[in-house]
């Protein structure tokens, strides 16, 4: 049952209109989506690691930092690395963010926010230490980085075998230009690791982060072929690692021998989100199955973003003015919308879904969650660090406690074998 909404402050429909700064929400909030199938498919890949040469991390741009997922990070270890952020057409430039001309033209990442990302990869791998181990990155063909099908940065730390490297790559399923840069970097690697079999790699992410989707558009600019991977608007559509899939021809001329060949394994999703807002990202975007966080709550949640953005977004589905009140603003959006129950009273949670899928869909604002800003970075990373500590600390005390437990009942033992 979803949880009723509160009011906020009364609607305002003077051009003094103030947006809430900070959302508040319960705490009790659910904060884990990790299934069976997910620790299943941990296991599964670990099995066939050595015969993978590169690991394809997705993420989605609109959560690019909240996306990551340190449980893949330290059961991936090792292996050659490019994260793919996909989804970039979702992600629009700052500025003329109304629904009709945001619909109307080609949507990119601002490319200050890129080079951000970029640098900060490579800084948490060559100067921070950071447990992401990332190398140097680029976008395979864009501007500032290197040629397509180039091996960027080969370093190594913590984590990562010699040699290893990550690349940084921004794709977009309705842009077969951007499949195709990902494609030449997936090359280069091909190249540069020389197999008479041919490259493996093997795409990994959180729930929903577009994995299968890319599978089968590097199938169809690669060779031409459908679809090979079902696919989804909730998660959970892929629950087992897929047959190889092939991706690239093998082509000698071009150093690729025996061709590129991609698994596509099930979304994994994080134990515990420490951060209650975290958590309504991964739901807002659809990393959580439906239901799983109220329908309202995300409502209310996105509501609370769209006025920081502009609450122009959403000024056709509000007759009466920007609001900081849910329930006001989905009674206007049921009515609007015809989703009315029995007597004419409006569907609050029918209104809540309508307006999170059209969000999805990019039809109600196309924007990122998370602040990509060197301050909004750093206070991401510091909180990052912050839950692993909490969680290591956690973890401490529990092994302790076991040793303790251990060390009692050896005593016990040789108590009982003296008497």
């Amino acid at each position: 049952m979803a949880a009723p909404l509160k009011s906020a402050v009364a609607n305002s429909t003077s051009a003094g209109f103030v947006p809430r700064k900070v959302f508040e929400v319960s705490p009790s909030i659910v904060r884990s989506y990790f299934l069976g199938h997910h620790a299943g498919a941990l296991t599964s890949m670990r099995k066939i690691l050595s015969n993978i040469s590169l690991i394809l991390e997705c993420r989605d741009s609109r959560v690019p930092l909240t996306s990551s997922n340190p449980l893949l990070e330290s059961s991936l270890a090792g292996r050659n690395r490019i994260i793919v952020y996909t989804k970039e057409d979702l992600c629009a430039p700052a500025g003329g963010v109304s629904r009709r001309s945001q619909k109307n033209r080609a949507n990119r990442w601002p490319d200050n926010q890129k080079r951000l990302l970029r640098e900060w990869h490579s800084s948490r791998h060559h100067g921070s230490g950071g447990s992401s181990n990332t190398g140097a990155i680029g976008t395979a063909g864009e501007a500032g980085s290197s040629p397509p099908g180039a091996v960027e940065g080969t370093g190594t730390g913590p984590g990562l075998g010699s040699g290893s490297s990550t690349e940084v790559v921004f794709t977009n399923k309705w842009d077969p230009r951007t499949i195709a840069r990902l494609l030449n970097t997936i090359k280069g690697r091909a190249r540069a690791s020389d197999s008479p079999v041919g490259l493996r790699a093997l795409i990994v992410g959180m729930p929903n982060s577009g994995k299968s989707t890319l599978l089968n558009s590097l199938r169809h600019v690669g060779v031409g072929l459908p679809s090979a991977a079902p696919t989804g608007a909730q998660p959970g559509v892929t629950r087992k690692l897929s047959t190889p899939v092939r991706v690239a021809k093998p082509d000698s001329a071009a150093g690729i021998e025996g061709g590129v060949y991609v698994v596509d394994a099930p979304g994994v999703f994080v134990p515990y989100v420490s951060d209650v807002e975290a958590m309504l990202k991964l739901a807002l975007v659809g990393c959580v199955k439906d239901g799983v966080v109220p329908a309202e709550t995300l409502a209310d949640y996105l509501l609370f973003r769209l006025n920081l953005v502009s609450p122009e977004l959403y000024a056709d589905l509000s007759p009466a003015g920007p609001t900081n009140d849910a329930r006001e603003f989905l009674e206007a959006v049921a009515r609007r919308t015809g989703k009315l129950l029995r007597g004419g009273e409006p569907a609050l949670e029918q209104a809540a879904d309508w307006v999170v899928q059209q969000w999805r869909k990019g039809a109600l604002g196309r924007f990122c969650l998370d602040d990509l800003t060197e301050e909004g970075m750093r206070d991401w990373e510091a909180r990052a660090a912050a839950a692993e500590e909490k969680i290591s600390m956690s973890q401490a005390r529990k092994r302790e406690k076991e040793a303790r437990r251990a060390k009692g009942a050896a005593k016990r033992q040789a108590a009982a074998n003296g008497a």
